[in-house]
């Protein structure tokens, strides 16, 4: 999360008014994520550029196409869990999708770059 806030004024600069940070779980852990990266809940103040928000039932997630179904994950216990993957929509129309997600690395952990501020900008650019 500290990428979003350092590179507030530059995505501001590419159109970006808000970014919504979602994660499928519940709203208790979302307020203490959001508590913990000194951020907010969506709701709670429309003061902040960053707002966290919870898909608790998953059904975003699932309507983006974006459940985590590789057998990998879903082996250790990760269910019903999302991608990491960011997109930005202007106008109500989706123009970019950045999905984090490569063979042996289901969860992108190991390059999740594609779905950070720098390079969502230079996709905002392109789009």
């Amino acid at each position: 999360m500290p990428a979003y806030i350092e590179f507030e004024d530059k995505l501001k600069e590419a159109g970006v008014d808000k970014v919504f940070v979602y994660c499928v779980n519940d709203p208790a852990v979302m307020t203490a994520w959001a508590k913990d990266q000194k951020l907010e809940i969506y709701g709670e103040s429309s003061e902040g550029f960053v707002s966290f928000l919870s898909d608790a039932d998953g059904s975003f997630t699932d309507a983006c196409a974006m459940q985590m179904v590789h057998p990998g994950p879903l082996g250790v216990g990760i269910i019903g869990r999302c991608k990491r993957w960011a997109f930005y929509a202007e106008k109500g129309a989706v123009k970019v999708v950045n999905v984090s997600e490569y063979e042996g690395d289901p969860a992108g952990d190991g390059y999740p770059e594609i779905t950070l501020p720098a390079a969502m900008i230079e996709a905002i650019k392109q789009a």
